[in-house]
């Protein structure tokens, strides 16, 4: 017989279906639309659920959803871009805390209920929503065609803040609730986790790595990293260092070396599959108890300190990101200031903040206001930046409008029409069954249009190429889809030995892996 928890996880992830099919249907981004209906069901109370705190975070969501983003980072890629990476998370996550906190301080004094409100829980307030967590905006991102780098860069900050903002918020709140804070001390005490962290995940990485080489057993493979991701969590955690570098390290290496040439291309679709379906199972259920959580009644009730509170959070996040932006600019790591707009707007705040939030303890003057404030930074985030993205995306010119894509395959459409249409003009013309003076007008007619069209679909080429290299994309994925139907229909009818379909199974799959990887 069920429990009531087992009904109510069911019940959520039930829930979470039919809001994934309604905001595609609709045009909306999942996390985005899965917070606002749990927002309205945990206003109406129509059934009691689990509340958000941090055991759960920790022992079920975080390792799984970093575990997912860290395996599908191609190391080279982040090395090539680990100076903007590391000024984004270690100084980054510093200056943000710092910077966001004195923004407070500055608008508090404007605030009834702020007034009061003191560096210590400013800074604490700052180093709790100074975590991203953009897994709307990267969603958007795949699914517009946004700049492979770009999508680097904001999900490699993503994943390495989260472990720092971790750190500084529990070093800080360690250091006022004892009352011995030092500057020496806290860059050593980061160091120390920090860096720990990595070296436990390193190290399971490798394990992970070696025990998966050669290894044709999908089910294997996937026990192997379910293990490394939540036992590099685990045993980081369980030793006080930190759980979430652990993990970011395992998964970026089992990604590099587990995942490399090692395993067959098939059981690296099929592991990824598994773990995209973690990620999505994950991000269901927890931006649904992120909507459950949140109080919306406290919220409006304290609107004015939210709205300023959110104001420095982006003015923080803004200085951060265009100081960045200045100090690459003159080197081979320079990025388009478009991107780092996009950067900026892309900084979307989550769970992490909500939990680090809670976290702090009850005896802390000013724990509700600072509860209060991320609870609303996180909403507004996640509601005006998560809804603008797409609108913020296409007006920087990042991807290509909608109107563009339409108008490319509007042409292309138009275009295999006529030729269609000329070569039924020819093949009645060659039986006589249509007067050739008729064919002459109809057919000068319709290569009047052809060449209107073509020079248009050019016209367009050079304006986006990034639109014709997408088709590319898409007609090659087709193909090869084909290619995998008919091979199975070879092997079912007895045609193919299974290691003849195993091994062209494995090289289609490859060359599906490569074209996913280059774009």
């Amino acid at each position: 017989m069920l429990s009531t928890q087992e009904l109510t996880i069911l019940i959520l992830f039930l829930i979470s279906s039919i809001v994934a099919v309604a905001a595609k249907r609709f045009n909306l981004p999942y996390t985005v639309a899965l917070m606002a209906v749990g927002l309205i069901l945990g206003t109406i109370k129509i059934f009691q659920s689990p509340q958000i705190n941090r055991e759960i975070l920790y022992a079920i969501f975080l390792p799984g959803l970093i575990f997912e983003s860290a395996i599908h980072i191609k190391i080279s890629d982040f090395f090539k871009n680990i100076w903007i990476i590391l000024f984004l998370v270690i100084p980054g996550v510093v200056l943000s805390t710092i910077l966001s906190a004195a923004a407070l301080i500055f608008f508090a004094s404007y605030i009834e209920s702020l007034k009061e409100i003191d560096w210590n829980a400013a800074l604490l307030f700052g180093a709790a929503v100074a975590a991203t967590d953009p897994i709307s905006v990267i969603s958007i991102f795949k699914t517009l065609g946004a700049p492979k780098r770009l999508r680097l860069l904001i999900e490699s900050e993503s994943l390495l803040n989260d472990g720092t903002s971790i750190v500084i918020f529990l070093l800080l709140l360690n250091y006022i609730v004892n009352k011995n804070f030092s500057i020496d001390t806290m860059f050593t005490d980061f160091a120390l986790i920090g860096g720990g962290g990595v070296l436990i995940g390193i190290v399971i990485g490798v394990f992970a790595s070696y025990a998966m080489k050669n290894i044709d057993d999908p089910m294997i493979i996937i026990t192997i990293t379910t293990i490394a991701a939540y036992g590099s969590f685990l045993i980081a955690d369980k030793m006080n260092l930190s759980g979430v570098m652990s993990t970011v390290a395992t998964g970026l290496i089992c990604g590099y070396r587990g995942f490399s040439n090692d395993i067959f291309p098939s059981i690296k679709i099929a592991t990824e599959t598994f773990w995209e379906y973690v990620s999505f199972a994950l991000n269901s259920i927890i931006f649904l108890l992120m909507g459950f959580t949140i109080k919306l009644k406290i919220l409006i009730s304290l609107w004015p300190a939210i709205v300023l509170a959110y104001i420095s959070v982006l003015i923080s996040r803004a200085f951060l990101v265009i100081l960045g932006w200045g100090i690459f600019y003159p080197t081979k790591s320079r990025i388009p200031f478009s991107w780092a707009a996009i950067i900026w707007w892309g900084g979307l705040r989550g769970a992490l903040s909500m939990i680090l939030a809670l976290s702090i303890p009850d005896n802390f003057a000013f724990k509700d206001i600072i509860i209060a404030m991320v609870f609303g930074v996180v909403l507004l985030s996640i509601f005006i930046q998560g809804l603008t993205a797409t609108t913020f995306l296409k007006a920087l010119k990042i991807v290509p409008p909608k109107d563009e894509l339409k108008e490319y395959e509007l042409l292309k459409a138009k275009i295999a029409i006529i030729q269609n249409t000329i070569e039924r003009l020819e093949e009645l013309s060659q039986k006589r069954l249509i007067d050739p003076e008729s064919f002459k007008e109809l057919k000068n007619e319709y290569l009047k249009e052809l060449e209107t069209y073509t020079k248009k679909l050019g016209e367009l080429k050079l304006k986006r190429a990034d639109i014709a290299n997408e088709e590319k994309k898409r007609v090659l994925r087709r193909a090869l889809k084909e290619q995998k139907t008919k091979l199975l229909e070879l092997y079912q009818n007895g045609t193919l030995s299974f290691d003849t379909y195993y091994k062209l199974l494995n090289e289609i799959d490859a060359k599906i892996l490569e074209m996913e990887t280059i774009g």
